[in-house]
């Protein structure tokens, strides 16, 4: 599973426009997926208390999803530049449409490329709107948030297959590894199985 380090995002995220920036950065801090996020309209996001973005998820099921304070002020930003109508897609073409998902994933591959001039890392890695979405699972893993809560925050429609990001984090695994492993052995490095890592990238 491809996911990006806080630092390979922060470089990202320092290389596009300010609209493209503010849809990558919305991206990766909710994983919103790209239907998802390329079907959201400016009434879909709220900038009051408890600020919050409104989607329609798999089976036509509405998800809200928390807005952190930097996010939700660079949406007022992009918001008061446009004065879009609550009908106007949140990132729309220069011609006002609802952008493409190949359009969208063409954009991120452009500063992908510019990112990796500066971080050699990101040039080994496929970096899609996907990856994006992993990016938030782990982030929230590592910052300890229950499977539970990570699940509803993502969709899925089972606990179960949020689990799953629990195999992919290395340093989570090599700790846990760690307490189990006798003394003077080596802890070894968890590889998630490839039938795993095939469903992984199928979310």
């Amino acid at each position: 599973m491809t996911f990006l380090t806080e630092e390979e995002l922060d470089v990202l995220l320092s290389a596009p426009a300010r609209s493209t920036y503010a849809l990558l950065r919305l991206a990766a801090q909710t994983g919103l997926r790209a239907s998802e996020l390329i079907g959201l309209h400016c009434a879909d996001i709220h900038l009051g208390s408890g600020a919050h973005v409104s989607c329609i998820g798999k089976g036509r099921k509405q998800r809200i999803t928390p807005l952190t304070s930097n996010m939700a002020a660079v949406l007022r930003v992009g918001l008061a530049e446009r004065a879009g109508q609550p009908a106007d897609p949140l990132f729309p073409t220069q011609t006002g449409r609802m952008i493409s998902r190949d359009a969208l994933e063409h954009r991120l591959a452009r500063y992908v490329e510019i990112a990796a001039r500066n971080w050699p890392s990101l040039q080994r890695k496929r970096v899609t709107l996907h990856t994006l979405r992993h990016t938030a699972a782990m982030r929230l893993l590592r910052a300890g948030v229950d499977t539970s809560v990570i699940a509803l925050w993502l969709g899925h429609e089972q606990i179960e297959t949020t689990h799953i990001y629990l195999h992919a984090d290395l340093e989570l695994k090599e700790r846990t590894l760690a307490k189990t492993t006798p003394a003077n052995t080596a802890p070894g490095r968890y590889r998630p199985p490839d039938k795993l890592l095939a469903f992984l990238e199928a979310l």
